[in-house]
């Protein structure tokens, strides 16, 4: 006959508390300690501090009055002033520079948005000969410098009749832009179900359709990214501007700025006051079309 043994765990003593016997709390799987916590938010927060230091330092030095403040800019603090806002806006031609910027970068983002989801859709659906082709034909358009194209561009706009017009600049932007966002939505496109485009079909919808009515609306972030590069294309270019347009009136903002400086003279007071009003409009489009911004650079990276 077997006998059993039975031994009583010990009891607690006296001095022993409930919370002493509790078990350790077992971390989950990718939940950080308080440490790495801490760490991540300071890393965030100093990368946050480095991202604004010039945004404020470009205002801080746009309430200087003189133009040479910015050579002492801690005198700026005890004299800062509006001064200088309001000399841009009452005795420069912003409001046309502003006029022209928004022409052209408004009329780039239409036309260049609506040519690069076409196209992007167009090899993402459609099997054409040559399709391939294509897609690396528009990619080795964007391996020209700037400085090789102004010439023959300048020539195909003169025998055109299209220097010192919007229209040009608009297409010469465009000529820049469509390439880089046809690749992005062609990626975005190829992550939309086919069998959306075989539900259209079947309800009887031309392929145009199909795209306008089914496809546009789910790439709406996808779309989002691209009108944002085309906006940013053309808003801030200056060699193209510079040289395509020749009428003071109708500079853009980034060639507006180059009046500030000459040979003998450089009044930096203005410059920076002017380059903060310039950054509302970007941060008002910004603003519009950031909720889809991440969304749409990430999708378009999950197919080839």
């Amino acid at each position: 006959m077997s006998t059993t043994t039975t031994v009583d765990a010990p009891a607690p003593s006296a001095g022993t508390t409930t919370e002493a016997v509790r078990p350790r709390r077992v971390r989950r799987r990718g939940e950080r300690g308080r440490l790495a916590t801490f760490a991540t938010h300071g890393v965030l927060s100093l990368a946050g501090l480095i991202a604004l230091f010039p945004i404020a330092w470009l205002i801080y030095l746009s309430l200087g009055p003189d133009k040479d403040d910015y050579l002492h800019p801690g005198r700026i603090l005890g004299k800062a002033a509006f001064s200088n806002y309001s000399f841009v806006l009452e005795h420069t031609n912003f409001f046309k520079w502003l006029q022209s910027t928004l022409i052209v970068s408004l009329g780039t983002t239409v036309v260049g948005v609506l040519f690069a989801a076409t196209t992007g859709y167009a090899v993402s659906r459609m099997r054409f000969p040559g399709h391939r082709k294509l897609m690396w034909i528009l990619l080795l358009t964007q391996a020209f410098p700037i400085a090789v194209l102004i010439v023959p561009m300048y020539e195909i706009l003169g025998d055109l009749g299209l220097i010192d017009t919007y229209g040009g600049l608009i297409l010469v932007y465009c000529s820049t832009a469509v390439p880089y966002c046809a690749w992005l939505l062609k990626g975005y496109f190829d992550t939309i179900p086919h069998e959306i485009d075989e539900a259209g079909r079947i309800d009887g919808l031309s392929p145009f359709g199909t795209f306008a009515r089914l496809i546009v609306p789910l790439a709406r972030p996808g779309l989002a990214v691209a009108a944002f590069y085309s906006f940013i294309t053309a808003f801030g270019e200056v060699a193209f501007a510079s040289t395509f347009m020749l009428d003071d009136e109708k500079y853009t903002f980034a060639v507006g700025l180059r009046s500030f400086v000459s040979e003998h003279d450089a009044q930096w007071n203005y410059m920076a006051a002017t380059a903060v009003l310039i950054a509302i409009p970007v941060s008002a489009f910004f603003y519009l079309v950031q909720r889809n911004l991440v969304t749409g650079l990430t999708a378009g990276g999950t197919k080839g």
